[in-house]
């Protein structure tokens, strides 16, 4: 059992990942965009939507450590920079702000002209950006073997079901839910992202400086 992880990791990094993507927070995004659809467009927009999010993050988990290889960057950095990234989406989703990183005003106000919504802005960059990509790249890279990463595989497909559920219901449960309500809950998740954040830069920095992971080193 050396080439997996505990069951409890895995649910560790499937319950991290559904932090990071934060389909509760979109819902109201989506019924924002989707109100004069048809209710058959909207089925179609969400299973799009769950899709690509899958087809984003397996890309990820399977090639993003040999794109770092190429450009000469390690996992150690990358958890570092990552989790710079994944502090940053926390720090603004405990103020209940929208984060840049997933969507500027100008990709908001165009997203409205577009005639199919899905694929962008809605995977890419609201639900599956940068953030949930880079941690699902370091989640992949924390064990070599097969199986390990088959596994992660199958907690993204998991995610992606999750996705879609979640805006498959949006549009019975979302315009229902008050914007405080939408507020604390993204709070609530962004105090989650934020620690773990700090979880992914310590590794980070103890895989890059040794030494700090030995506390008698300094005494």
């Amino acid at each position: 059992m050396d080439s997996l992880l505990s069951a409890a990791a895995y649910v560790k990094i499937f319950v991290a990942m559904i932090v990071i993507v934060n389909p509760l927070g979109i819902m109201p995004v989506f019924v924002a965009m989707t109100a004069d659809t048809a209710e058959a467009e909207r089925k179609k927009i969400a299973g799009i939507a769950s899709i690509s999010v899958a087809i984003v993050l397996l890309i990820s988990a399977l090639l993003g450590e040999r794109v770092l290889e190429i450009f000469g960057i390690s996992i150690a950095s990358f958890k570092v920079g990552g989790a710079i990234l994944v502090m940053t989406a926390a720090l603004s989703m405990m103020q209940a702000m929208p984060t840049r990183d997933k969507q500027t005003p100008e990709e908001a106000e165009e997203a409205h002209d577009k005639a199919s919504i899905a694929v962008v802005p809605l995977a890419i960059p609201l639900l599956a950006g940068p953030g949930a990509m880079s941690t699902i790249i370091i989640y992949a890279s924390e064990k070599k073997s097969f199986l390990h990463l088959g596994t992660v595989c199958l907690v993204v497909i998991g995610i992606a079901l999750v996705t879609w559920l979640a805006l498959r219901i949006a549009s019975k449960v979302g315009s229902r839910m008050s914007k405080t309500t939408v507020n604390v809950a993204t709070r609530i998740m962004g105090l989650l992202l934020a620690a773990l954040a700090v979880e992914i830069f310590a590794g980070g920095i103890v895989e890059l400086i040794p030494a700090l992971g030995k506390p008698d080193v300094f005494r």
